[in-house]
């Protein structure tokens, strides 16, 4: 028999509540962008978008998204924060084109005594004559309890008496916050079954503050206990700390929570995340999970191993879900079966002397703490195979580079050539051409010519990055015929060097 499940609304607050992460203001035309990826992509079923009465850019990002919303059908799933305040956000809701105000009240005695220092009969009144307007006017109300996580803790029975009066009000929805992110699993649990069953005519949203890193453990437990809805934001922006994320959210619930749905898209998630870690300049954790960069990345050897046999260290939380890919980061404890697993991806086989020696490199360059990707790989091998074809007669054994202001660059270099040892010095116009007069000393000592240098160019791999890899390609000319060498390093200079070295093998 299949588990009848229970709908929960996803309400996205990322435009009003994540937009006061400390540094982050979106321009209207990134609010309207973000809004409508939020509704017809990854398909929540509301968004909050603003504050009522901020500034003139925010009143203008408002009618751009109502406007957009009303030729789409969208206008009642767009929510604005407002305030108690008699007609004004009332007015500034119609003259922002908004259907839906999100009344922000007082949930806890405390605030109610030190903030407004009024008496709760003052306080109910002035908020049903805002409810009464906002009707009239035709605009739908649901109300937040501010501090609501704390009015449970400390005054419990001012909780009760105001959704006791709440029950008499044409409100949609009563969001209870954890505002300042202080919430235990348990206490969500405790708090939100007792309301729920208190009050089965009204519908409550839960909306998780992440101060001690609860946000979606509170969140989980807050739809078990009966919440009618969640509020969260995309990568978790916030004040503070954050809200509780939207993509973790919905993989929690879609994984453990078998009797519940929404209708959120997962394959949207990682798309929606990127385009708000681009607007708000926020950068992701690359640890943060579902969206960030290593979250579907197996570094250890034994891991790719066991992926290879037998999805090993597969988890539900499959990187498909979320238009994503597993990757299997190269580096120091990078084990053969990792590395197959990235070439098996770029469609290259290699004969395990060659996969040996590929796998000893990327050891090597992890050592260094060079970080490596699967752009890289190609250029390894390349590198790789070009040398295992030349026999190494010639082999510079140590060499120093200084590069030092107002001097010319120098190097001493010791090279070994075909078993006799020299060891020569010199400057030159830049670290490489010293290099190269250092070298042409050793050579007319031999009175062996040297090839000539007639290019010299610098790649580093598609996608790949400059600080773990740089390939260097030098063209020679002796004796009439042309030739290139490559050289492969996390150092460019490195890199020509054994480019040169190659040369000087082959002559």
């Amino acid at each position: 028999m299949p588990v009848p499940q229970r709908y929960i609304e996803i309400m996205d607050t990322t435009l009003r509540d994540g937009e006061q992460t400390s540094g982050v203001s979106f321009s209207p035309s990134e609010k309207l962008t973000i809004a409508q990826v939020l509704l017809t992509e990854v398909k929540v079923d509301r968004i909050e978008i603003a504050s009522a009465r901020v500034s003139e850019g925010e009143l203008a990002a408002v009618k751009a998204i109502t406007k957009w919303a009303k030729a789409n059908g969208f206008l009642n799933r767009v929510e604005v924060l407002t305030f108690v305040d008699g007609d004004v956000s009332v007015q500034w809701m119609l003259q922002a084109g908004a259907k839906v105000m999100n009344l922000l009240t007082k949930g806890s005695l405390n605030h109610l005594t030190h903030q407004l220092k009024k008496k709760p009969a003052e306080h109910f009144a002035e908020v049903g004559a805002v409810i009464a307007l906002a009707r009239k006017k035709g605009l739908e109300c649901n109300i937040y309890l501010e501090d609501w996580s704390n009015g449970m803790r400390h005054s419990r029975d001012y909780v009760y008496q105001y959704l006791d009066f709440l029950q008499s009000q044409p409100v949609k929805r009563v969001m209870l916050p954890d505002t300042l992110g202080v919430l235990t699993p348990g206490e969500v649990t405790e708090y939100i079954s007792e309301i729920v069953q208190r009050y089965p005519t009204l519908r409550f949203d839960f909306h998780a503050h992440n101060d001690y890193d609860l946000g979606t453990a509170n969140v989980l437990e807050g739809v078990k206990a009966g919440a009618h809805g969640i509020h969260l934001t995309i990568n978790g922006m916030g004040e503070r700390a954050g809200n509780a994320p939207l993509a973790s959210a919905i993989a929690v619930i879609n994984d453990f929570l078998p009797g519940v749905k929404t209708a959120v898209s997962e394959k949207s998630l990682y798309s929606a995340s990127k385009l708000v870690e681009t607007f708000s300049g926020i950068r992701i954790p690359a640890n943060k999970p579902v969206v960030g960069d290593n979250v579907f990345t197996q570094t250890a050897g034994i891991h790719a191993d066991g992926d290879k046999k037998n999805k090993l260290y597969f988890s539900d939380l499959m990187p498909e879900r979320f238009g994503r890919q597993r990757l299997y980061a190269l580096g120091k404890t990078s084990g053969k079966a990792n590395i197959e697993n990235n070439l098996q991806q770029l469609g290259i086989q290699l004969s395990d002397a060659n996969l040996k020696k590929v796998t000893q490199r990327i050891i090597e360059l992890g050592d260094k703490k060079e970080v490596v990707t699967q752009a890289d790989l190609p250029y390894i091998i390349s590198d790789i195979l070009d040398s295992s074809r030349i026999e190494e007669k010639v082999k510079i054994e140590n060499y120093v580079l200084t590069h030092s202001k107002n001097l010319h660059p120098s190097v001493t270099l010791r090279i070994s050539v075909e078993g006799e040892l020299f060891e020569e010095h010199s400057q030159g116009d830049g670290q490489y051409d010293a290099f190269m007069n250092a070298l042409k000393k050793v050579y007319r000592k031999k009175k062996q010519e040297l090839p000539a240098l007639t290019d010299y160019s610098v790649h580093i791999p598609p996608g790949g990055k400059s600080d773990a890899l740089c390939e260097t390609i030098i063209t020679w000319t002796f004796k009439n015929k042309e030739f290139k060498t490559r050289g492969l390093d996390s150092d460019q200079t490195v890199s020509a060097i054994k480019a040169t070295q190659k040369m000087l093998n082959l002559i």
